[in-house]
């Protein structure tokens, strides 16, 4: 299985299933919370399972709405030190679990969530 292989598998429900579990615990965290605009949740939240679709196999719809993901550019106005990427990855990892993927999927998405994170790093501290 490689990446463009989770669509197929999992699908649109897979991926909405997956991104509304993320969102559901970003208001009341203390450390992501207060870097969403409150009012512009529901679109943080379409924003990425549509970039996770077209990232992963699925329709390019992202593309076609939002053009070139520029993931750095785009995050570049928010603080994203270390503490903040953990605890991206730690309501993502949770995400992950109430999802419950098929396991060859949530690996591919989980490694792919490393990665990324990181590399979006953008604060020392």
């Amino acid at each position: 299985m490689d990446d463009q292989d989770i669509y197929s598998l999992i699908g649109e429900d897979g991926f909405r299933s997956l991104v509304a579990a993320f969102y559901r615990q970003v208001p009341q965290d203390d450390v992501l919370g207060p870097m969403y605009p409150k009012d512009d949740l529901p679109g943080a939240e379409e924003r990425l399972r549509e970039f996770l679709i077209f990232r992963f196999g699925g329709p390019p719809r992202y593309l076609e709405q939002r053009g070139h993901p520029r993931l750095r550019m785009r995050h570049g106005p928010f603080a994203i030190n270390r503490a903040a990427r953990d605890r991206w990855m730690q309501l993502m990892s949770n995400a992950l679990s109430e999802a419950a993927l098929p396991a060859d999927a949530e690996a591919l998405l989980r490694e792919f969530f490393e990665g990324t994170t990181t590399f979006m790093m953008n604060r020392a501290e």
